[in-house]
C-alpha cells in the first residue's frame, strides 16, 4: 500500500504536466485576439467600413476555430466494447495455459464471432496484455492515456487527448480552421505591417503587436499547412498516422490500402453523409469505430462471410449493440454496397495470394 501514495502523486504531476501545452496555445490564441481586435482593429484600422468586415469574418473563423479545438481536447476517446474484453472464465483458462498452442485457440475461439481480421506481424490475434482485450482493428493501446483507443491516430500533446475514431473529425478541422485563422491574420496584417517598415503607422505600443502578430500567424501558418496536407492525404487513404508508419497486417499480409474503399468513400467515413455537417465540430462519422468496410473482410477463411450488397438486414443489426457473422452497421454496409473502388481481379488476386499463406497464431501485446 506504501508505493500507492508516491505513484498517484506522480501521476497526479504529470497530467498537471499535460496541459502545459494546451495552456501555451490557449495564451497564443488570447494574446493573437487582443492584438487582432483591439491594437490592428480598433486603433489602427481608420476606415469603418474595413473593421467592420475584418472584425465579422474574424469572429467567424475564431468561434468555429475555439468550438472544434475545445471538442477536440474534451472529447472523450471511444474504448473496445465489452464484448472485445475477456471475461473472468476465459481469463482464469488463459492464465493456466502454458503451451503457447493451446493460449492460441483460446483466442482464436474468442476472435471467431468477434469483427477481428487484422493480425501482427507474427500473424497472431492482436491482443492486449495491458487492457486484457482482443484489438478491434485498427484499434491500438496508448502509453499515455494507458487505455485501448478505437482507430487511434497518434496521442497528441497540443490538445492532450488521443486523436481516434471519437474525435479525428474535430482534429481535422481544428487543424482546417487554425490555418485559416492564421492566413486570415496574415493577409489582413499584411498591410499595417508593411506600414509599420515605411514608418507610417503611429507610434504607439500598437505597432508592435501588429509586428509580431503578423510573424506569428506567418509561422503557425507554414507548420499547420503541412500538418493539414498531411493529413488530408491519410484522410483520402483511408490511413491513420499509425498505418501510415507501419501498414495493417491482415491474414493474407501486410496491406497498406486494406482499409481504403476510394476517395469519395474514405472521406464520408470520417466526415458522414450529410453534407451540412462536415465544416461543424459535431460528430457525424459513420461506423461504431469497431469494425471496418474493407474488401478484404470476406476473404477471411475464420470468419464467416455474409452479403454485403443489400441494406435490408444491415439496419436491425446496426439498432441492437452485437456481433453478427458480419458486423457492419448500415453506414458501413451502404459505403459497401455502392459501386467499389477496387477490381474483381484485385479481389481474387488478394483471395490467391492469402490462401498460400496460414501463419500460427500467438499472444502478443502491441503497446
Amino acid at each position: 500500500m506504501a508505493p500507492s501514495g508516491p505513484r498517484s502523486i506522480k501521476r497526479g504531476c504529470q497530467r498537471v504536466l499535460y496541459w502545459i501545452p494546451v495552456l501555451f496555445i490557449a495564451l497564443i490564441v488570447a494574446w493573437s485576439y487582443y492584438a487582432f481586435v483591439l491594437q490592428l482593429c480598433i486603433e489602427s484600422i481608420e476606415d469603418t467600413g474595413e473593421k467592420v468586415v475584418y472584425l465579422l469574418a474574424y469572429h467567424v473563423i475564431f468561434i468555429m476555430f475555439v468550438w472544434a479545438y475545445w471538442q477536440t481536447i474534451f472529447t472523450k476517446p471511444l474504448n473496445p466494447l465489452k464484448e472485445f474484453q475477456l471475461s473472468h472464465s476465459d481469463k482464469e483458462l488463459l492464465e493456466r495455459e502454458d503451451r503457447g498452442e493451446s493460449q492460441q485457440e483460446i483466442l482464436r475461439r474468442i476472435a471467431k464471432d468477434l469483427p477481428i481480421y487484422t493480425r501482427t506481424n507474427s500473424g497472431a490475434i492482436r491482443f492486449c496484455e495491458r487492457c486484457q482485450l482482443l484489438k478491434p482493428d485498427r484499434c491500438h493501446h496508448c502509453s499515455v492515456c494507458d487505455k485501448c483507443i478505437l482507430k487511434m491516430d497518434h496521442h497528441c500533446p497540443w490538445v492532450n487527448n488521443c486523436v481516434g475514431f471519437s474525435n479525428y473529425k474535430f482534429f481535422m478541422l481544428f487543424l482546417a480552421y487554425s490555418l485559416l485563422y492564421c492566413l486570415f491574420i496574415t493577409a489582413t496584417d499584411l498591410q499595417y505591417f508593411i506600414k509599420f517598415w515605411t514608418k507610417d503607422l503611429p507610434d504607439t505600443q500598437a505597432k508592435f503587436h501588429i509586428l509580431f502578430l503578423f510573424f506569428s500567424a506567418s509561422m503557425f501558418s507554414v507548420s499547420l499547412a503541412s500538418l493539414f496536407v498531411y493529413h488530408c492525404w491519410l484522410v483520402c487513404k483511408n490511413r491513420s498516422t499509425l498505418e501510415a508508419v507501419r501498414a495493417p497486417v491482415f491474414r493474407h499480409g501486410t496491406d497498406k490500402n486494406g482499409f481504403s474503399l476510394g476517395l469519395s468513400k474514405n472521406f464520408r467515413q470520417v466526415f458522414g453523409d450529410e453534407v451540412k455537417y462536415w465544416p461543424i465540430p459535431i460528430f457525424s462519422s459513420l461506423g461504431d469505430g469497431c469494425s471496418f468496410p474493407t474488401c478484404l473482410v470476406n476473404l477471411d477463411p475464420e470468419q464467416p462471410s455474409s452479403p454485403t450488397g443489400s441494406n435490408s438486414g444491415s439496419k436491425s443489426a446496426a439498432e441492437c449493440r452485437q456481433f453478427p457473422s458480419k458486423p457492419l452497421r448500415e453506414s458501413q454496409s451502404r459505403l459497401l454496397s455502392s459501386t467499389p473502388s477496387w477490381s474483381e481481379s484485385e479481389c481474387a488476386a488478394d483471395k490467391d495470394k492469402k490462401g498460400a499463406t496460414n501463419p500460427v497464431l500467438t499472444i502478443e501485446n502491441e503497446a
